[in-house]
């Protein structure tokens, strides 16, 4: 029995969990607001906001454990410079969740999760420069 034990398991074991939300985060921070299945949003908006929460702190330890958890150089780089320095004032409820209907293969929930007063030219910015730098765009080569 499961009794007293916290968090949704997501069909994973707790390595896989763990990976999962890394990545996820990584996402997040770098593109401000991704979709995914409202369960899997409602479990990572926790990791995120305590890594604001580093973010804010803004001193070597916290920039450790923060890069730890994330393991993206670009995403906690991210994270301390520009996501953190803008909810300075703002003490909690860095994220935002709305649900975005019902995906057609399975019927599962889905949901939008997106920082509160994003900045909305950073979706798809990084894939915008990285196909830039790789020497044009997808239009450009068909």
């Amino acid at each position: 029995m499961r009794h007293g034990k916290s968090g949704r398991r997501l069909g994973r074991t707790v390595e896989h969990r763990k990976a999962l939300f890394t990545n996820m985060a990584a996402s997040l921070i770098e593109h401000e607001q991704i979709v995914t299945t409202l369960p899997k949003a409602k479990e990572l908006r926790p990791v995120v906001e305590k890594l604001v929460t580093l973010g804010k702190r803004g001193d070597l330890h916290a920039r450790r454990l923060a890069a730890s958890q994330i393991q993206s150089d670009s995403a906690t780089k991210r994270l301390f410079d520009t996501i953190a320095p803008r909810y300075a004032n703002r003490n909690g409820g860095y994220l935002r969740i709305m649900k975005a209907g019902f995906r057609h293969g399975d019927n599962a929930a889905m949901a939008v999760i997106e920082f509160v007063e994003r900045d909305t030219s950073a979706k798809g910015a990084a894939d915008r420069a990285r196909l830039e730098a790789e020497g044009g765009s997808e239009s450009e080569a068909a």
